[in-house]
Formats: C-alpha cells, structure tokens, sequence
C-alpha cells in the first residue's frame, strides 16, 4: 500500500528512510555524467539543475576573423567558464566554423587550407588554431574538443556543416589531436556527433564505420592513440532506438578494435509540438510535453544500459528562438521551464553514481534496472504501446520509493511481497507509431536480490540483458 504522504521535494525523503538515499551528496563532490547543451545563458539556473557537463560552440572565425593572429575570446566569455567551475560543471568545446581567409571553399563548412601541411608548419592554419586554443583553455577548464558537427550531412543535403571528404573530415582530426596535444597534454579529442540516419535512409554505410576504417588504417594511429578519445551521437525521437544505435555503435568500434574509447550521447531530446505556450506545426514526431519528459528518462536509462559513458539534452534554453520555431529547450524562450527541466534534474538525481544497468522487454513494458554505487538500485520502467501495462517487483524491503518522471516521490510498501507498477500506455499515432513510450515510474529499492514479472496479461518473468558496467 502507499502512505499518507507525498514528498515533491526529493531530498526530503533522506529525513523519511534512512536507508534510501539519492545521489545528490555524491554529486555535489563529483560532477554528474549527465550535461546541458550551452547551460552558460542562465548559470544561476543550470546549476540548480545539477548538470555535470556542457557543451559550448568554440567558433573558430570568431577567435580568429581576419588572421590567424588574431585572438578574440568573447564568443566563449572567461565568465561562463568560471561559472562553470564554480558549479563543478565541465565545459565541454565544439570546434567549428572555418573563418573566410583560412578557406578555398565555402566560408564555415570550408576544409581549412594547409590542412595536409605537416603539424608544425605555419601554413597549417588548423593545427595553429587547435595548439592554440588548447594551451589558452587548459587553465580555464577546458580539456576536451569535439571536432566539428554532423560531418555525415552531405553537401546536397539541408544542414550540411562540413564540405570536406571524408578523408578530409580524417585529417581535421588526426591534426586536431596532434596539436592539442602539444598545447595541452591532458587534451581529449572527440569525433564529430553524427546523425546515423542520412546513411541510413540512403542506403550507405555508415559515415563512422567508413571513419573508423581510415582512422585505423593510418600507420601512425596506433602511437597516437587513434586520434581520438571518444565516439559522439546525435539520438532523438525515437525512444527504443536510443539502445540499438549504442549497441551498433559498440560493436563497429570493438571491430576494429578501439574497444576502450567511450561513447558519448552529445545530443538528445524529443522536442514538443505540443506546447500550449509554444506550439510548433511539424508533419512527424508530432509531441506533447508528457513525451519529451518520458523521452529523456527512458533515453538515459537506455543509454545507461547500452554502456554510454556521458549524455546531454539540446538543449538547455531556447534563447534565441522565432516565434513557433522548432523548439528543443527544457526552457522556453520567455525562461519559462517545461516540465522536462524537473525531469532533468530527476535523472541527475536518481541516475547518478549508478556503476551497473541492463534492459529487459516484454511485449508490452521496458525497464532497466540501474545498480548504483551505494548499493541501492532503481527499476526504470514503460509502457512500449498504447496498452497499459502492468508490473510487480518483489519487495526486498518494507519501504521503497516510487518516482513519477517529473520527480514527485512517495514511500510505497509491499502488498503480498510485491510492489506494483502501473504504467499508461504510451501515446501513439498512425505516422509516427510509438515513438515514446508511456509515462515513466522509477523505483528506489534497497540493495537485495529482486524479481520482475509483467503481469499485464500471463505473468511473464523479465530476462534482463548483459549488465554493463558504469563508471
């Protein structure tokens, strides 16, 4: 049964079970996993949210206009980075946008010229800027460098950002890398997030398997730590395929054996149509505020169990948006927040310092079991279709606490041995299917061995998948 009590503020539940407690103590000493899409317009605010990360744009034409001396920094103001530290939030650089003078080809997606010229010549004007940048940032915070946008975009195609070949797109990195490290020996590069679905819906095969080839085949990457320290994505919409790309994505890089870098979701969100206070006329993936919610936990867990080592929202405030524009922001424009901003906060909360996920799947509910560092676990669990669905998992406990997805909580107790969870059907449509599950319940157990069964018709005992391991 449930008691006579609701707790909205989730801290309060420390007061009520001792024995359950979330990661905010943690977080508050070590920065979460979880990150934002350019916190740094309201510092105040995102660091009421807790984001251990986020990513900033570090123009390149900006830094440097007219010349390759030229050293103009107000694009990346020394304010929002200091706020950032003083958040214990990392500030994470994408590196783009060729300036004019320092391209043959179009101004922005440009390859930059000399880009073949050996690292140290000063015709490089890649490599000049990338040292530079890297010896400039590292007292300031930064030490990782995600290498341009979207590469996989092609120059035919509407938001393309990279006009180079792919062997191109190579040598920006393999130069990036080579710089960096000598301006800043800490430094980490990160491949360009790419979208899976150009290739996919033309029929090639994927730009980062094609990448991954070239990289591997150069006869000096394997001293150079392959160029690169992490593999990024861009993953949105669709709710299960968070989990399948991960996978896909794991298995290309063991195949070439590059097992040990990480994969990092750099952008996620399923953007509302919905909004009473902003709608938004789009033909597909037509969403209310209930669904980008359900998204982003369903999203996190996913990518927790496919073994994704960090993850952001795009993004973080819709600043500068027009009217009706496509909007992702867990603010509004107007700084109003949409319920996903407390959803946010919730994973930040609950997901942190978890050192183990895996998924199981019935016919009709997901849910990942998280196993977190104090011991406790958390069953994250959906329903897949427009049919409700019905869980029980067994009490290893008197007490547990269930979570809805914007972050109410209340102390459950055990009926017969179980707890139970009932999950509404997601929202679908003949257009889009389910592309988001249903609304999202989370519960915090103590540490114990438990069972899962969906009891929504036959009871089916859940099998979950290989558990991976956090770090």
């Amino acid at each position: 049964m449930k008691r006579a009590v609701f707790l909205p503020v989730i801290c309060a539940l420390w007061l009520l079970l001792p024995g359950i407690r979330l990661a905010a103590q943690e977080a508050q000493t070590a920065a979460s996993r979880f990150g934002v899409v350019e916190g740094f317009w309201l510092p105040e605010v995102v660091c009421e949210l807790g984001a251990g990360w986020e990513r900033i744009i570090f123009d390149w034409s900006q830094h440097q206009p007219t010349g390759p001396d030229d050293w103009h920094t107000l694009n990346v103001d020394d304010r929002w980075l200091a706020a950032a530290r003083d958040c214990n939030r990392e500030v994470v650089a994408i590196v783009k946008h060729t300036p004019d003078w320092a391209t043959e080809g179009t101004p922005g997606p440009g390859v930059p010229s000399g880009l073949y010229l050996p690292v140290d010549d000063p015709g490089n004007y890649w490599a000049r800027f990338i040292r530079r940048a890297a010896e400039y940032y590292r007292p300031r915070g930064v030490n990782r460098f995600i290498i341009w946008n979207e590469p996989d975009i092609t120059p035919d195609t509407y938001g393309f950002i990279f006009e180079g070949t792919l062997d191109d797109y190579f040598q920006l990195v393999k130069v990036a890398y080579l710089a960096a490290r000598q301006g800043n020996p800490d430094a980490k590069i990160h491949l360009a997030g790419t979208t899976y679905w150009h290739d996919v819906n033309a029929g090639r095969r994927l730009y980062m398997d094609r990448l991954l080839e070239r990289i591997v085949g150069d006869a000096e990457a394997a001293a150079n730590g392959y160029y690169f320290d992490a593999l990024s994505l861009h993953l949105y919409f669709r709710t299960e395929t968070v989990y399948d790309i991960v996978q896909k994505t794991r298995a290309l890089l063991d195949g070439y054996g590059l097992g040990d870098k990480a994969i990092w979701i750099n952008e996620m969100n399923a953007a509302p149509t919905d909004d009473p206070l902003w709608p938004v006329v789009r033909p597909q993936y037509r969403l209310n505020l209930a669904q980008q919610s359900a998204f982003l936990v369903q999203a996190s867990a996913l990518a927790l169990a496919a073994g994704v080592e960090r993850m952001a929202v795009y993004k973080f405030y819709d600043w500068s948006l027009p009217p009706h524009g496509e909007a992702f922001g867990l603010l509004r424009a107007d700084g109003s927040r949409r319920p996903a901003f407390d959803t946010w906060k919730l994973v930040i909360q609950v997901f942190e310092g978890v050192t183990g996920a895996a998924l199981a799947q019935s016919d009709t509910a997901d849910v990942v079991r998280l196993e977190r560092a104090d011991g406790q676990q958390v069953v994250v669990a959906w329903a897949r279709t427009a049919e409700a669905a019905r869980l029980r998992v067994s009490a290893a406990a008197a007490d547990a606490v269930l979570f809805d997805q914007y972050g109410g909580a209340q102390v459950i107790q055990p009926e017969a041995g179980y707890y139970t969870l009932a999950l509404d059907g997601a929202r679908c449509n003949r257009t889009d299917g389910c592309a988001v599950g249903g609304n999202v319940l989370l519960l915090l157990v103590p540490a114990g061995d438990i069972t899962i069964e969906d009891v929504t018709g036959a009871v089916v005992p859940l099998v979950f998948q290989g558990q991976t391991s956090g770090d």
